[in-house]
């Protein structure tokens, strides 16, 4: 799906921040199955957490994303993610979990634009919350991950630059047109 964006890259690194900067453009969003999840399960007083069950998390993020992937077929326009289906890849590497051939199956059916747009770590802005308990180091690490991915499965990555969310929005704003 040529209209469909996907920003990702390790946490903290301003990828939310900026899908609001976005949203404020009109343009909107499928919004990071694993907050969704980590919502969903912490309500429900569920196990599918990356603190508690990291293979169940995995997998309730895959329907997440599954399901997002469809709604946003209904959609008209160009549409972004908060990460896409090969994150979850990514994010079983670096949990030592095995990778499901369902989901290698459905990152290779389920594309998105060739162009991706990647966070790179920034220092400045990481900080932990009630959803986010990674350090410094896994949040280098996952966007180490996503690049691997990534590129693995034939995306062209767009590091976005280290700049404010209007900036970040603007930057964006002027490669989807062009891709």
């Amino acid at each position: 799906m040529d209209r469909f964006f996907v920003i990702t890259g390790g946490p903290g690194s301003g990828k939310s921040t900026l899908l609001e900067a976005l949203a404020d453009e009109g343009l909107p969003h499928m919004p990071e199955a694993g907050r969704a999840v980590i919502r969903e399960e912490m309500a429900a007083g569920g196990t599918a957490l990356p603190w508690d069950d990291r293979e169940a998390f995995a997998d309730r993020m895959l329907v997440h994303d599954l399901h997002a992937y469809a709604q946003g077929q209904m959609r008209e326009g160009v549409l972004f993610f908060d990460r896409g289906i090969p994150d979850i890849i990514g994010y079983r590497r670096l949990c030592g979990l095995p990778i499901p051939d369902r989901l290698v199956h459905e990152a290779e059916r389920r594309r998105y634009n060739r162009h991706v747009f990647i966070a790179p770590p920034w220092a400045e802005i990481y900080a932990n919350d009630a959803e986010r308990k990674q350090d410094w180091a896994e949040a280098v690490a996952t966007h180490d991950a996503m690049v691997r991915v990534y590129e693995e499965l034939g995306y062209v990555l767009v590091p976005l630059p280290l700049v404010s969310p209007a900036e970040r929005a603007a930057f964006v704003q002027a490669r989807i047109v062009k891709a």
